[in-house]
């Protein structure tokens, strides 16, 4: 290649019947890239769903309605113009039942008689977890009722041999299923609007629509994909073979040793004493790693391939460390080879496993997505096996040794590099957004929205890869900024926005993360394992499982992380985990704003075997539990110092913890350095939407008194989610630029009086009271205000409660705003024309094609320009849409005139596309928002 290769996409649904899939032979070359990209102005949708049609009413006392899909048609989700229905589910946390065997039984008869029980599943949310699992069937005991039978086999494996493989694949705790958060799946609990049951085998899909939706006009998708796109590096996904495996050839006097609690791969390996002792494995593949420990009674090793001596190794050591690479081969002609280890000294020659590279490392590489939606798809596989859990979307899979597992991403990226997603949307996901696994280096994912996922937003890494001595194979120098990350887990609650297992040299910066069932950001694995034996002793641990991972290097800075743990517990905004530092590097996690933390326990959550840390200047707000937490001598080696929290308390039981107690805050009187990091946490201003739409998280709102804020209310208010305060005289501002204003909160028998203020100027009190709660309530309104900066504040007068759930903001921004992007090579930046141009200023573009896009979060924006004889025509795309062109010409020059308006959009995320078709000049003066 000579130069980058751009694809465009145009515009449209790409329906697909199975994933794109690109490999290294669709690389980039010579430095180049091969870039994917949409149409200018167009919004090109990958799609995994199958549309429904041809809905009629099925049920018209509880308006269920019915439509026909191919019979044997497997999904769990379904979306609604956009919207995620629920599966069909009972009562949150239903009364009655009790655990008897593998069956929870209830004296309610209803449940008997549920029609296709084998599709109904009971769902736990217990601690740290999710488990659910299908039922074999409902019967009725001899007393009557119903006994929900659980899939046995589900039930094992969530109940009563939950697996547990220890460090470094998991720690102590094993929360079980014991009890019912929700029975979900049946046609009968159809009853709740949003709702829909899939009757697969007989080939019809029931919903009752929300208020506003007609069916006969609706956007209903189906999805039935589990992956969108797929890109594939060699080798895939490598998985070491056990000591125990058939095809290992002893030859001596080994012995075999089970159960021996001190961190083997599956704790267990085979030893000889005796030297000219051998061990062979015979391979397809282009090298092996030999698995075995490094310890003080271990001694020399030659390593023979196809029958010639290639190294002479030694596995002495200072010190047990189990899962060690003793000895690693590479570079083979890809086929059929064999691998014999013989002792040569040393007390013990010990075999763990082998882990066999069954093709050259090739990444896929220097390829790059811009601008592109990847939506609609499914994960089938708990409807049949269960959810498993482990913690934060890392599952067992039981059917394969209980090795570990991830809910798969729409978007796939294995063993690639140099991989770029910028401007992409990901959303309406049945598992999770997008994923860099199987050592995926040097690659991007920045500026990009990831919503509404059935799992997490991104995963980067894995979980056990942590041996790996190659740095060729490790996951690292990849980086995750500029995201907008929410409403992640919708169904499954243990997901979390952003998670990381084992990486080196990862950035995950200036993020916006909210509105999810577990934690925010989790970074790390292994829990104790790569903490020394005093510690794991220390910590009253039986045993000592201790070898080492690659993490280190890692950096989570200025991210905005809020309203988290609405569902869970024991995780937090930002949770760190096992080891990092065993190349000497010290991560980094700096810079961050986190509050509203509902269930959080911590909310900087150093958790298990986290060490090797800088932790400082970070802002810790508004919610329950203490600023920050190291509950165990495993954790070691963390400077904390430099950050700032409204709460004093915290937990410190580490070891080697350089301590510093964070500037307390109270009332919201946050210092100038506090202040900076608030202001400077989040996506840059050039990644933030324009926004109509102020949510009470928002950093733009300044809180002053003892306010609290609480996620999952359930409802109504705007993203599930208000700040309220109980005192009189508490204050929230907000500071912007525009010509209206109105304060949304909410109207309640329990809530009073608030005084307005308007750049200083009190507006009156105004009654939030009311005998019936009222959701997203306008408490005040003013508009036709000077374009400019005004500042708003509300005061707690009187009542039990002032609430507050965000501002309408009629907001004005300038051609010069970083969220425009000008695309073309005509476009001119003319300051002080003296024209009357809304701040003397104006872009313009001379030819046609050039294009200005910008993205908003609200209802409705307006496009103010001037017209004048030299300007002409614009063709408007709204959403990816067209909508037609307007004409900007006049007989003589008007200044700030609206060219184009929209209003009456849904609440949420827009993108106007301007694009000129005629005259002489496209002129941008300022966009309007609501």
């Amino acid at each position: 290649m000579a130069a980058d290769i751009d694809v465009y996409l145009r515009g449209g649904t790409y329906r697909l019947s199975q994933a794109f899939s690109l490999g290294t032979q669709d690389s980039g070359q010579n430095g180049h890239k091969v870039v994917w990209a949409n149409y200018p102005g167009e919004v090109p949708v990958l799609s995994g769903a199958q549309q429904v049609t041809g809905f009629s009413l099925y049920d018209s006392s509880k308006n269920i309605y019915r439509a026909a899909v191919p019979v044997g048609t497997q999904s769990r989700q379904l979306f609604v113009n956009g919207v995620r229905a629920q599966r069909a589910r009972g009562p949150l946390n239903p009364a009655g039942f009790t655990l008897s065997g593998s069956s929870f039984t209830t004296a309610d008869s209803s449940y008997a008689s549920f029609t296709d029980a084998a599709s109904v599943e009971v769902v736990d949310d217990n601690a740290w977890k999710q488990m659910r699992c299908p039922l074999a069937g409902i019967t009725v005991p001899s007393g009557g009722g119903s006994s929900l039978d659980v899939d046995p086999t589900c039930f094992r494996n969530n109940n009563t041999a939950v697996p547990n493989r220890q460090f470094p694949f998991n720690g102590a705790g094993l929360p079980a299923l014991s009890s019912i958060s929700y029975v979900e799946n049946a046609y009968q609990l159809l009853d709740s609007p949003g709702e829909f049951y899939l009757n697969s085998s007989a080939g019809f899909v029931y919903y009752m629509p929300r208020g506003g939706q007609d069916l006969s006009t609706a956007d209903v998708e189906l999805p039935t994909r589990e992956t969108l796109l797929t890109l594939n590096g060699t080798p895939g996904h490598l998985v070491p073979v056990n000591d125990t495996d058939p095809s290992i050839t002893y030859n001596g006097s080994w012995s075999y040793s089970s159960a021996r609690a001190v961190g083997d791969l599956y704790d267990d390996v085979h030893s000889t004493t005796v030297n000219g002792d051998s061990a062979s494995y015979t391979f397809t593949g282009t090298g092996i790693d030999v698995l075995s420990e490094a310890n003080t009674d271990e001694g020399g090793i030659d390593v023979y391939v196809d029958g010639t001596k290639t190294q002479s190794v030694s596995a002495a050591g200072t010190s047990r460390l189990a899962q060690q690479v003793v000895a690693s081969v590479g570079g083979l002609s890809k086929g059929r080879h064999t691998v014999k280890l013989v002792k040569t000294s040393g007390t013990f020659l010990v075999l763990d496993g082998f882990t066999v590279v069954p093709d050259a490392v090739t990444p896929a590489l220097d390829i790059t997505f811009q601008g592109l939606t990847f939506a609609y798809t499914t994960w089938m596989l708990p409807a049949t096996a269960g959810y498993i859990d482990n913690q934060a979307g890392v599952l067992w899979d039981p059917s394969h040794a209980d090795a570990p597992t991830r809910i798969p991403a729409a978007v796939q990226v294995h063993r690639s590099s140099n991989i770029t997603f910028a401007g992409d949307e990901i959303t309406h996901t049945g598992g999770t957004g997008i994923d860099l696994a199987d050592g995926t280096q040097s690659s991007t994912i920045t500026g990009s929205f990831i919503h509404d996922t059935s799992g997490g937003g991104v995963s980067v890494g894995e979980v056990d890869d942590y041996y790996l001595t190659d740095t060729g194979r490790m996951t690292t120098g990849d980086t995750v900024s500029e995201n907008w990350i929410d409403h992640v887990g919708q169904d499954y609650s243990d997901a979390v926005g952003i998670w990381a297992g084992y990486t080196r040299n990862l950035a995950i910066s200036h993020n916006d993360i909210g509105h999810t069932p577990y934690s925010g950001i989790s970074l790390g694995w292994g829990w104790g394992y790569a903490s020394p034996c005093s510690m794991q002793s220390a910590q009253h641990l039986a045993s000592c499982r201790h070898g080492t991972i690659y993490a280190g290097g890692n950096q989570i800075l200025d991210n905005h992380v809020h309203d988290v743990m609405n569902i869970l517990y024991d995780g937090g905004p930002i949770y760190t985990n096992g080891g990092q530092g065993n190349d000497g590097s010290t991560s980094v996690l700096a810079g961050n704003l986190v509050e509203v933390t509902n269930h959080t326990n911590n909310k900087l959550y150093q958790d298990e075997g986290s060490s090797y840390w800088n932790t400082y200047d970070n802002v810790a707000r508004i919610g329950g539990g203490g600023w920050i937490g190291m509950w165990t001598p495993t954790i070691h080696d963390i400077n904390i110092h430099d950050n700032y929290s409204d709460t004093s308390a915290y937990n410190n039981r580490g070891t080697n913890i350089t301590f510093n107690q964070a500037t307390i805050v109270s009332g919201g009187a946050w210092p100038p350095a506090a202040q900076a990091v608030i202001a400077a946490a989040g996506p840059d201003a050039g990644y933030r939407p324009m926004t109509g739409r102020i949510d009470d998280d928002d950093t733009a709102i300044s809180y002053t008194g003892s306010w609290t804020a609480n996620g999952n209310r359930g409802l109504g208010d705007y993203d599930d989610a208000v700040h309220a305060t109980q005192a009189d005289g508490d204050s929230a501002s907000l500071t912007f630029t525009g010509t209206g204003v109105s304060v949304v909160g909410e109207r309640s028998s329990d809530q009073g009086q608030v005084e307005v203020f308007l750049d200083g100027t009190s507006k009156g009190l105004f009654d939030t009271s009311s005998t019936t709660r009222q959701a997203q309530a306008v408490v005040y309104s003013t508009s036709g205000l000077s374009a400019g900066s005004h500042t708003v504040q509300v005061v707690k007068r009187n009542g039990t409660w002032s609430t507050l759930d965000g501002f309408e903001v009629t907001g004005v921004h300038n051609d010069t705003d970083p969220a425009i992007t000008y695309t073309g090579a005509s476009w001119q930046y003319y300051p002080s024309r003296g024209f009357g141009d809304y701040q003397n200023d104006v872009h313009a573009a001379a030819a046609n094609g050039d294009s200005a896009t910008v993205t908003f979060t609200g209802t409705g924006i307006s496009l103010v320009t001037e017209t004048n004889s030299d300007e002409g025509t614009l063709a408007v795309s709204l959403d990816g849409a067209a909508k037609g062109t307007v004409n900007a010409n006049a007989t003589s020059r008007h200044a700030q005139q609206t060219v184009y308006a929209v209003s009456g959009l849904p609440i949420g995320r827009h993108t106007l596309t301007l694009t000129k078709t005629g005259g002489t000049y496209l002129v941008i003066d300022r966009f309007d928002t609501q």
